[in-house]
């Protein structure tokens, strides 16, 4: 198949380099010129995925609209903040078949929207029908390196999602097909604000007791919030549910847990952000995902406390300590 990669971090790199590799015509945008040269020179992005290798089949483009061209499916790996402006920008040329992949994770700031809303509303809603979230517990860097691990493609059209889904598998690569779409992306936009918390935690040194705790009432608040949201409960139990939760909150090259322990050891967001080159979609999300949480009148205390030791000056100690005093309950 003929796929078209927008987005050149370490997630968009590594899942273009595995459509190669299972002979589709993969082509793979980036936006800083110099990545593109430097792919294209030496077959590896020592930006954003450095030590890999590059499939010699994989193509390398700055040029939005070449991607887009002819492509039978178009896989989107921007930050989710900037992809109503670069949809804005493209939907005039991306064909009327052309299977729509999301595997960003985040909440929309300004609309408090998901990936497939803002997809519906910048290309038209008819996009659903095409559409396909991404999400499960991987790490580029051992995607990249053929390690097995386990995805899910979710669409309320299950063609569109088994094409993915043939794209994408191989001996070390498994991809689940879903119908829950809605439940796919938030389970993709929650789990980094709790890996947030997890970090935290981390870094004050609370140890593994406070960590589960964290990830089980965390996933408590990801149900919640997807029922609210009409997504399907077992979508949860799943890879992109409490699969991806355990990854995030645990793993060494989880970037939101990296933020989480440096802000636990003391360390403040902004000199935090200005050390890393990569995005942690959980700093946006804990803003987004709040808010979204409160329009609907969902209980997310976890979240809330992120998102107030991030935005409103909250010494984490104080935020545990309010988290540990909440009303006795069942649970």
């Amino acid at each position: 198949m003929k796929i078209g990669v927008i987005g050149a971090g370490s997630w968009g790199t590594a899942l273009a380099n595995v459509l190669a590799a299972n002979g589709n015509d993969t082509l793979l945008w980036a936006y800083e010129p110099e990545l593109v040269t430097g792919m294209r020179d030496n077959r590896v992005n020592h930006f954003f995925l450095p030590g890999i290798k590059l499939h010699p089949s994989l193509n390398f483009t700055g040029d939005l609209l070449e991607t887009v061209t002819d492509a039978e499916i178009l896989l989107l790996v921007t930050p989710t903040q900037v992809l109503r402006g670069l949809l804005t920008s493209i939907k005039n040329k991306i064909n009327k078949n052309t299977v729509i992949v999301s595997a960003s994770k985040g909440i929309e700031l300004d609309t408090l929207c998901t990936i497939s809303q803002i997809c519906s509303k910048a290309l038209g809603e008819t996009i659903l029908q095409r559409f396909v979230a991404l999400s499960g517990p991987t790490f580029a860097k051992e995607v990249a390196q053929g390690l097995p691990s386990l995805i899910v493609a979710a669409s309320i059209n299950s063609a569109a999602a088994c094409k993915v889904q043939t794209a994408l598998s191989n001996s070390s690569f498994r991809v689940y097909t879903s119908s829950d779409a809605i439940g796919v992306e938030l389970g993709g936009a929650v789990k980094n604000v709790i890996a947030i918390a997890a970090g935290i935690g981390d870094g004050m040194g609370f140890g593994h007791n406070t960590r589960a705790a964290l990830i089980t009432r965390g996933l408590a608040e990801m149900r919640r919030l997807g029922k609210a949201m009409g997504a399907e409960d077992a979508t949860f139990a799943g890879l992109a549910g409490m699969g991806d939760l355990v990854l995030t909150c645990t793993g060494d090259l989880s970037r939101n847990r990296t933020v989480g322990i440096k802000l636990g050891q003391g360390l403040t967001l902004e000199s935090i952000m200005a050390e890393m080159k990569m995005v942690a979609e959980g700093v946006k999300s804990a803003e987004s995902v709040n808010a979204l949480a409160e329009q609907l009148e969902v209980e997310m205390p976890i979240t809330r406390k992120v998102y107030e030791i991030l935005y409103c000056n909250k010494p984490a100690r104080q935020a545990v300590l309010e988290l540990m005093s909440r009303d006795l309950k069942p649970e």
